[in-house]
């Protein structure tokens, strides 16, 4: 059995943090040919490996000695922190933050059993070779300086998790507030049809503009705007005095939506660019249109 105090267990979870961030920005970094501050947090650390880490020693703990046992218990403990994780984060934040949904056996995209079968393999290589090195080192040190650099460190990362989280939250507010903006202009759009169908008497097919992105959305919208001004021009007796109070109606609704569509664009929070581009991968089901949006907006920003 570990015999660790508190300080000892904060100590190692902030390290396997710390190696889980350098493995993953290393990764990361070399496959899309530049530096990504991977992870949810902007510092140095990624508490799902430190999580997984702790939690492959607490669950190996009755199985020291049986290496098969010790397998399965990391398959299932890892496989079900992830799962528990994956699903809180996307309840929270409306988006998943990695996503297993290309790999062929996987449950809703958080787990997957490729990644089950590797959980098993590194919790072995984890209590039978790195944590028993890390051990060893640990103990070395002298306890003031542990103590002294775990209470540091706590206090960095609660203010560094705070602002993420913060970031995040206001990062699916964003989400939100582009895909409203969308159905207000989708509204919009379809009572224009409507006031340019009865002044031509005619009734037209829309089943291809209901799939519009939102940049095409506005260029349609905009179109019968000025198709509406030009008729308005040349025929100002066309539409009676209430459609074109409605149509001036519309138009302003249309550059408030349009307005905050363009505010929301900008991501002008540093954490929450951050959290788009050292999570490149991060995907919403709900909001999937608007988050790659964003993504283009941010890789596009100087």
């Amino acid at each position: 059995m570990y015999q660790y105090s508190i300080i000892e267990w904060l100590f190692f979870f902030y390290l396997y943090c710390f190696f889980g961030w350098i493995f993953e920005s290393t990764f990361v970094s070399l496959k899309s040919r530049k530096f990504v501050n991977r992870g949810f947090m902007r510092g140095p650390f990624l508490p799902i490996y430190g999580s997984g880490a702790i939690m492959m020693l607490v669950v190996s703990m009755p199985f020291q000695d049986n290496i098969f046992l010790t397998y399965i218990a990391g398959c299932i403990g890892a496989t079900a922190l992830e799962l528990v994780t994956g699903e809180l984060m996307e309840a929270l934040f409306k988006v998943r933050y990695w996503d297993y949904s290309n790999q062929k056996i996987n449950y809703k995209g958080h787990i997957c059993l490729s990644s089950t079968v590797a959980w098993g393999f590194l919790t072995i290589f984890m209590t039978e070779f790195l944590h028993k090195g890390v051990e060893r080192i640990i103990f070395v040190l002298p306890s003031a300086a542990v103590t002294v650099l775990t209470v540091a460190t706590s206090f960095y990362i609660v203010v560094d998790f705070t602002l993420s989280f913060k970031a995040a939250m206001d990062l699916r507010d964003v989400l939100m507030g582009l895909e409203k903006a969308k159905e207000e202009m989708e509204r919009i759009q379809k009572r224009l049809d409507v006031i340019i169908a009865v002044a031509s008497d005619e009734i037209e097919s829309r089943r291809q503009e209901n799939s519009l992105k939102a940049e095409e959305l506005m260029d349609s919208i905009e179109a019968k705007f000025n198709s509406l001004r030009e008729r308005l021009k040349i025929n100002p007796s066309e539409f009676v005095d209430d459609v074109r109070e409605e149509i001036m109606e519309l138009r302003n609704k249309y550059s408030i939506e349009k307005e905050q569509r363009m505010r929301f664009r900008r991501l002008k929070d540093f954490y929450q660019r951050n959290l788009i581009k050292g999570n490149p991968t991060m995907k919403s089901k709900r909001f999937e249109e608007a988050l790659e949006e964003l993504k283009k907006a941010v890789n596009e920003r100087k």
